[in-house]
């Protein structure tokens, strides 16, 4: 099992934070509005540098999905901040009807995804926003891993012309994949190559899928685990080769396991390579308040969550 050292523990929401100032500085067109959460959306530093192209639009989630869509047509690329809950639940009509329907170039960002925004509770912790956004036509959808990747992958939307989901959050998490990577959305990253199981995972669940990598090959299981940063569109080709060399998959995220990663693999295998799947996420249920860890735990998210599945799935070959 390959390891993945690492120096520190970031929050992914400030590479957002750190892609986004980066972009204000190489790219004139990009501008930032946010719906009263500068602070949580590690927006402002962007504010400070460039407060002639940030907009606080307040408490008006709706109206700032209405104002990106139009400043699309004057060329800009707008980037817009606040939670996931309040980025898709509370806008659903207005980025269906402004956004997705004529294919904007606005940029979605939304933090504070899952279970880890911890003790805001239930109504807080969206774990329907990839479903929702998966399924609007011409929407790409993108999860992060890490602070470096969030951050690589702030700085490719600005070049990918069309609306983007990109979905981040609120915890400090191990920061382990390259400071200089190259984000290709749509592309896979192989993690560890393996023969047993393969293992696919998508944000925060990514660390957790290492950690399981290493106790399965205390126990003799040689698991290949990759980092599905893009849940649409779908890296199919490698999915599909992994799975077609391991003969079984786990998938894990930090979602509703309806409309999520496990629900798109589902559909792939489905189509192409009938496989015994297990899904790791949380099932049909909403959240609670507590800290991330124990959220975590309760919900079935955890690093031995991850080996039971992979066990159960090899059992199923």
């Amino acid at each position: 099992m390959k390891e993945y050292p690492y120096s520190e523990k970031k929050d992914t929401r400030s590479g957002f934070g750190a892609g986004l100032l980066e972009l204000g500085r190489t790219n004139p067109n990009v501008v930032a509005l946010c719906a009263d959460l500068i602070g949580s959306l590690k927006m402002d530093a962007f504010k400070k540098e460039f407060p002639e192209r940030f907009y606080q639009v307040g408490i008006a989630e709706a109206n700032m999905m209405g104002l990106a869509a139009g400043m699309t047509i004057g060329g800009k690329i707008p980037f817009t901040g606040t939670f996931a809950n309040f980025s898709t639940g509370r806008v659903y009509d207005q980025i269906r009807q402004s956004i997705a329907y004529s294919g904007k170039n606005v940029k979605i960002c939304a933090s504070h995804a899952g279970l880890t925004l911890g003790e805001d509770g239930a109504t807080h912790q969206i774990l329907e926003d990839v479903g929702m956004m998966k399924m609007l036509p011409h929407m790409t959808v993108i999860n992060p891993c890490d602070f470096n990747q969030t951050k690589a992958a702030t700085i490719a939307i600005a070049e990918y012309e069309g609306p983007v989901y990109l979905r981040f959050g609120r915890p400090a998490v191990p920061n382990f994949t390259p400071a200089d990577q190259k984000f290709e959305i749509g592309k896979a990253v192989m993690l560890n190559e393996g023969t047993d199981v393969t293992i696919l995972a998508t944000g925060h669940l990514v660390w957790k899928a290492i950690e399981a990598g290493h106790k399965l090959a205390e126990k003799g299981i040689n698991a290949e685990i990759i980092n599905i940063h893009t849940i649409k569109p779908l890296d199919d080709a490698a999915i599909l080769a992994s799975v077609g060399k391991t003969k079984c998959v786990v998938t894990a995220e930090e979602h509703q396991l309806n409309g999520g990663l496990g629900d798109s693999v589902a559909q792939l295998l489905g189509r192409n390579l009938p496989t015994p799947l297990e899904m790791v996420g949380v099932n049909d249920s909403f959240g609670e308040s507590g800290t991330p860890d124990q959220l975590m735990e309760k919900y079935g998210l955890s690093t031995d969550n991850i080996v039971a599945a992979a066990e159960r799935a090899i059992s199923r070959k």
